[in-house]
């Protein structure tokens, strides 16, 4: 099962391809945004 922090860490990771398409880039810049909001409205472990 991938964690919220796997799922952020791989999001990055894609967007420092260089074969993505502008449409790519964008859908993939936006799942980040919500990961990343997700992560930081999450209670502190």
């Amino acid at each position: 099962m991938t964690t919220l922090h796997d799922h952020i860490q791989m999001l990055r990771a894609e967007l420092t391809s260089f074969h993505l398409s502008r449409r790519e880039r964008r859908q993939i810049e936006q799942e980040l945004k919500e990961a990343l909001a997700r992560r930081d409205a999450e209670p502190p472990a």
